[in-house]
């Protein structure tokens, strides 16, 4: 077995490990913003913040997710 090969398997499971996370911080984004917006006195800022910062994440989402789909038009 090539160095290499055992290389890319780890890179590969870096990757999917690091689009876990992302996945999850931006579900929980999604729940932080729900309970914010529900409360009586809404902070607009907050949620502004917490949108941008979860649009950065799915950003990062796709970015991660090319990374492990080869691509298919090349």
């Amino acid at each position: 077995m090539d160095g290499r090969h055992s290389s890319d398997s780890l890179d590969q499971a870096q990757l999917r490990h690091r689009l876990q996370q992302l996945q999850t911080e931006h579900r929980d984004l999604d729940d932080v913003i729900a309970r914010l917006a529900a409360q009586p006195v809404v902070d607009q800022l907050q949620i502004q913040r917490l949108k941008k910062r979860k649009l950065a994440l799915k950003d990062e989402i796709q970015k991660v997710e090319n990374l492990l789909l080869p691509d298919i038009i090349a």
